[in-house]
């Protein structure tokens, strides 16, 4: 295949008050990537014009990408001062273009922006997120046809990894979507060296599903903070990629 298994624990699921301490013990327990989640966040309106008004959605998605508010710069900036982590950032945020710069200066290792919030700008996107030091990914949606992306990997210069979502995005704990993985397998046959990352309810319970439709990068959260023994789940998932390889 080419690729390499990467499991990323999702910091979204560590302890907020210790986040530095919580990187330390993941890659201890053999973590390969730290996954953190920028989400830009709905007012208390927002939610209610999200769930009650469905014609004016995509008014309230010019302004906010997910119903959450989580991390920013300043966080990645501060963690970065204890870690030397590969930083999987995952920006579900409306206007990614204007989180590039911070992000870049913060630390951030991976850059991953949303295909639905970036059709007119991706270009200008991946470009400027390679000048600041940071793998360009791009990540879609449940609802999004996995053919949206093609464009993105197969440009003069193209994203480096693609993040099947399985399940919406915006807060943790979901459950996983297995219908996604026909997305997954469709990229792995027709990209056999991308680096493919799905997110959400990701788990002993479900890798196999994912591991053999294709995906080599692992995102994990509850699964991995909430087991007493976290470094058996990593290398049960770690196994499964490459067994599945």
């Amino acid at each position: 295949m080419g690729v390499t298994a990467k499991i990323a624990p999702s910091m979204l699921s560590s302890d907020f008050a210790n986040l530095a301490s919580e990187a330390e013990r993941m890659l201890n327990c053999g973590a390969d990537w730290l996954h953190m989640d920028i989400m830009d966040g709905f007012t208390t309106y927002d939610w209610f014009v999200h769930n009650f008004v469905q014609l004016l959605y995509s008014f309230v998605l010019i302004r906010h990408f997910v119903p959450n508010l989580t991390i920013g710069a300043p966080v990645i900036e501060s963690l970065r001062k204890h870690s030397q982590a590969y930083l999987d950032c995952h920006l579900m945020v409306t206007n990614p273009l204007d989180y590039v710069e911070p992000m870049g200066k913060a630390g951030a290792s991976g850059f991953t922006f949303h295909v639905e919030v970036s059709k007119e700008n991706w270009q200008e996107l991946i470009q400027i997120i390679k000048s600041k030091g940071m793998k360009p990914g791009v990540a879609l949606k449940p609802g999004t046809p996995i053919e949206e992306v093609y464009p993105l990997i197969e440009a003069e210069n193209p994203v480096e990894m693609v993040l099947v979502m399985t399940v919406e995005p915006g807060f943790g704990g979901q459950k996983f979507m297995p219908e996604m993985m026909d997305k997954v397998r469709t990229l792995r046959k027709k990209y056999p060296a991308l680096d493919i990352e799905v997110d959400g309810g990701l788990g002993p319970s479900t890798i196999e599903m994912a591991a053999s439709a294709g995906a080599n990068c692992i995102v994990a959260g509850s699964s991995v903070f909430g087991a007493a023994e976290p470094a058996k789940v990593i290398s049960l998932l770690r196994n499964s990629v490459q067994q599945a390889q």
